[in-house]
């Protein structure tokens, strides 16, 4: 199994326990697996059925499976929404999605430059203006097609509305938002640091430094 702390995949022992039917008669069982790679337990509750059998377990911690942290480079005000996004996937994918509309249609006004209109056609002008690599602009695109915005309009002109998602929808959007970030933030703060290293080793040699 993969750990949903680590996402480091490891051979899982599980340890089980039976829980005492409640008032109701209802009956579960906890399982957990102990990850060798970072040490913390993928715990799973499992109800159990009157006549026999079990019903699919349920992961109660973590919450939701990790997803790669986002360098520090990330603005906060984005990162906080798409930590929260991450954070409430698992219990609501609708909600999980409103939050990464309304942080994607944020990030495409202040850093891609969009005129303010309603998601879709911002989409369009962020893809007419060529500005993104290609596999990125392919992804955000897709945003359309996946949530059937056709169908579903509410989406595009009210992206903080919870509304009924398509299988998948949820994580593509934490998927391109985590692509964007990487253009937008990340790798401009990797050159600039460089451009900064290098700028002190060519004063350190008395030479002029780079524009």
């Amino acid at each position: 199994m993969k750990c949903a702390h680590c996402l480091q995949h490891f051979h899982e022992v599980f340890s089980t326990a039976d829980l005492k039917p409640d008032r109701g008669a209802r009956s579960f069982g906890v399982k957990w697996a102990t990850c060798p790679a970072c040490g913390l337990h993928n715990v799973f509750l499992e109800r159990i059925a009157l006549r026999g059998g079990l019903h699919l377990p349920t992961m109660v911690h973590p919450k939701a499976a990790a997803r790669t942290a986002l360098s520090t480079d990330v603005e906060q005000k984005y990162a906080a929404d798409y930590s929260e996004a991450c954070l409430v996937l698992s219990d609501s994918p609708k909600a999980s999605a409103a939050l990464s509309r309304r942080t994607l249609q944020l990030l495409l006004r202040e850093k891609a430059g969009v005129k303010p209109s309603d998601l879709s056609k911002e989409i369009e002008q962020v893809l007419a203006s060529g500005k993104l690599p290609s596999q990125l602009g392919d992804a955000i695109d897709a945003i359309r097609n996946l949530g059937n915005f056709a169908a579903h309009p509410m989406k595009s002109t009210n992206t903080g509305e919870i509304l009924d998602v398509e299988p998948g929808e949820a994580e593509w959007l934490l998927d391109v938002l985590e692509g964007l970030f990487d253009y937008y933030f990340v790798q401009p703060a990797v050159l600039q640091r460089k451009k900064d290293a290098l700028n002190k080793k060519l004063a350190e040699a008395g030479k002029p430094a780079m524009k």
